[in-house]
């Protein structure tokens, strides 16, 4: 039942994308983002789109580290006056199990309702964020799911996605330059997932143009931690020191990991890369928008390359803090970088290959399907 799951969620955004082709009428509205008049599709069809994901989490049985989050929720007290001392015993991402223990208290010992709500939570604020942003919701939609990002974040990473979320929902404020606002929710996510202060000082790095100097010294960093990898591991080893990290490099050695698969990080870089052949017409509409996604897709293409030369158990996963913009990005680019003819068969390549990538993950690498 679950293998049918998913297929079925990628039948479902096929559905979405032909009723947006045959009710245009019913699926979007006029608004204006940023002081430009757009067309966007409507909350309502939003929420129904993403609702079958959310419903699907609850019911997505022992996916990844779901057995650890049941065994965690069945620990947690059923009473409000119990918190307290649960609180008193959890030494990291406090604020994660302190929303969690609530929740517990509100609807009992039921973790499917759990995983439910922890889901709503996280797909209200990333797919607000694709609703008001993206020049296409249901491609934005279906690049999160053919990606896999849904598996390893909402059925699995959930405790890091919440945080991811959260930092999200700041965009707006990044964009506008309303820095402590920003930097606020920033250290709200920490208390869910301390990798969140990540994003902090990308608050600044991605602002301006697209592929401006701060990103090309990112990208140079880059390289010279993938040059001297050695030296770089020691160097991270003692920046996490007294973090709740600080095994993290023995860690990886210990289990052998021997980083990101290469597929991977050619996945997720095409967005970036693909910004940088189009870098005429990004640099022509100087949308504020597109030149922030910009760079943060180069941000999350950079790590995921230090990733491959270290750890894709850890380096790996603080890619998602950025790579989620992408989403935006590649819709975008297809639209403005190509002619329309044009841009039609490169959608039908982009749909063709992020499938044989769904595949390639969910059968060869995870044996999902």
């Amino acid at each position: 039942m679950l293998s049918n799951g998913y297929i079925l969620i990628l039948i479902w955004i096929g559905v979405l994308g032909a009723l947006t082709v045959m009710a245009p009428e019913w699926i979007y509205r006029t608004e204006f983002v940023n002081g430009e008049k757009v067309r966007r599709v409507t909350p309502l069809f939003a929420v129904v789109a993403v609702l079958p994901l959310v419903i699907w989490a609850g019911f997505r049985g022992h996916v990844g580290d779901t057995g650890a989050y049941m065994e965690a929720f069945a620990d947690m007290p059923a009473s409000l006056s119990g918190i307290n001392g649960y609180m008193a015993g959890q030494e990291k991402d406090r604020g994660f199990y302190f929303v969690s223990a609530v929740i517990k208290c509100i609807v009992g010992n039921r973790d499917t309702i759990y995983f439910i709500i922890v889901a709503m939570i996280q797909c209200f604020l990333l797919f607000k964020l694709y609703r008001k942003y993206s020049t296409s919701f249901v491609v934005s939609f279906f690049l999160f799911i053919a990606s896999t990002d849904y598996i390893s974040w909402i059925f699995n990473g959930m405790r890091q996605f919440v945080a991811v979320t959260i930092t999200v929902a700041c965009f707006p404020w990044i964009l506008q330059k309303k820095y402590v606002k920003a930097i606020i929710v920033i250290l709200i996510a920490s208390l869910f997932h301390q990798s969140a202060l990540l994003v902090l000082p990308f608050v600044f790095i991605v602002q301006g143009k697209a592929w401006n100097k701060k990103t090309l010294l990112f990208i140079i960093m880059v390289v010279i931690a993938v040059v001297f990898t050695d030296r770089f591991t020691d160097i991270l080893d003692n920046m996490l020191a007294e973090t709740q990290y600080e095994n993290v490099v023995t860690d990886w050695e210990q289990f052998q990991d021997d980083g990101t698969n290469i597929l991977r990080v050619l996945v997720y870089s095409v967005p970036a890369i693909l910004s940088l052949i189009g870098i005429k017409y990004v640099r022509e509409a100087d949308d504020p928008v597109i030149n922030i996604c910009t760079n943060m897709s180069i941000a999350a293409s950079g790590l995921y390359v230090v990733s491959m030369f270290t750890s894709g158990i850890f380096i790996g996963r603080l890619p998602i803090y950025f790579s989620v913009y992408s989403y935006i990005l590649l819709p975008w680019l297809v639209k403005n970088v190509f002619t329309k003819r044009s841009a039609q068969l490169i959608n039908l390549v982009m749909v063709g290959a992020y499938l044989v990538f769904y595949y390639y993950q969910m059968h060869f690498s995870w044996n999902m399907l």
